[in-house]
């Protein structure tokens, strides 16, 4: 877990796997919504379930990386830009972050219940589609927001 990385950064490995899943997240959920404009409704179902528990995966890979690692003062420690601007885009991608998982829960999950009972394609799929744009943005945003960290972090 705390091997030296492989994009070529003071960054231990399970940081480099960590944001390379999050640069590559908005286009796998891309092409889950693809399915959806396709009418592919039950594999756009399956593939945004598994998507999601993957993430879920990574996110505790990755809390459990920067506990035992120290925590973010113990990362700072190898940047040269400030602790202060670093710790305010820090909140922000994780207040970001925050604000998507539970978009993308709710819409996951009533997603499936509505899918399960016919609504969606249906009456509910307008207002699944308005959760899901919002929770597109969310992840582009928290992919975005992740790798300014990780350059904060390690490469600047």
């Amino acid at each position: 877990m705390f091997k030296p990385g492989f994009l070529g950064t003071s960054a231990p490995f399970f940081m480099d796997m960590v944001t390379l899943i999050v640069a590559i997240l908005p286009l796998l959920v891309y092409g889950a919504i693809i399915l959806a404009r396709k009418k592919m409704y039950l594999l756009h179902a399956l593939v945004q379930n598994f998507l999601f528990i993957f993430t879920m995966v990574v996110i505790a890979y990755f809390e459990l990386g920067v506990r035992v690692g120290g925590g973010f003062d113990a990362f700072m420690r190898g940047s040269n830009v400030s602790y202060t601007y670093t710790l305010v885009v820090l909140i922000v991608h994780i207040l970001i972050a925050m604000l998507m998982l539970y978009y993308w829960s709710v819409t996951l999950i009533t997603g499936n219940v509505h899918f399960k009972k016919g609504y969606i394609p249906g009456i509910y799929s307008k207002r699944h589609k308005m959760m899901a744009i919002k929770t597109f943005l969310g992840i582009i945003f928290t992919s975005f927001t992740g790798i300014w960290v990780y350059l904060l972090l390690f490469v600047f």
